[in-house]
């Protein structure tokens, strides 16, 4: 066990859990609910940024952030049961208890929803920050001084280091192992099953 306590952040989306299925389905019923066409298997390979950014494929600019709410409103009924965790996520999120550790979530995802997810999948962070993204994720990272960051994109990698946080990465999302390392991720492992192994050196070695 390390000296000091240990606090580690995590992405939500295609890191702790796969988001496709739920996301999918809300696009595809906001599609029927506005008569506007949306490619939901398009949009869900590009999960990350915050969803204004995919709105904006859809609707006219002027209509992105009433679109936004709408999606907000539906997502619960339609998105949440329909969205599994990711494999390793739970012994992830243990490992870091195991050894003394605080575990928060910080994602681009609407927190309330967020939310919502963990406690349908008896995930038990110790704080879960919603609502940003990329570099904005430092400013949560800074404020519960975490020392490690996961996520599975380029943009979570940038939040790592903005926050001088260690970038560790799963090739879970979109973002391939290569370019999760190119963008300066410190470690890159395939996804979160080989978390646990790789944490305990870490915590052992008291970096």
């Amino acid at each position: 066990m390390t000296s000091r306590p240990l606090t580690v952040g995590f992405d939500l989306d295609m890191t702790l859990i796969d988001s496709r299925p739920g996301i999918r389905a809300c696009y595809l019923a906001l599609s029927e609910r506005t008569g506007t066409y949306i490619d939901a298997d398009l949009a869900v390979t590009r999960l990350g940024p915050p969803l204004a950014e995919e709105l904006v494929n859809w609707f006219p600019a002027e209509r992105v952030e009433a679109m936004g709410e709408l999606y907000r409103e539906m997502y619960p009924a339609i998105a949440v049961t329909a969205t599994p965790a990711l494999t390793g996520a739970r012994e992830a999120m243990a490992a870091v208890r195991e050894h003394g550790g605080r575990t928060l979530v910080v994602t681009a995802k609407y927190e309330p929803n967020a939310k919502l997810h963990l406690e349908h999948l008896g995930i038990e962070p110790d704080a879960v920050i919603g609502d940003l993204w990329a570099e904005q994720k430092a400013e949560a990272l800074r404020e519960y001084g975490a020392s490690v960051y996961v996520g599975d994109h380029v943009g979570d990698v940038r939040g790592a280091r903005t926050a001088g946080a260690l970038s560790v990465a799963v090739a879970t999302g979109p973002c391939g192992a290569e370019e999760l390392r190119a963008a300066g991720a410190g470690v890159v492992l395939a996804d979160l099953t080989e978390f646990p192994n790789w944490f305990s050196d870490y915590a052992a070695d008291g970096v």
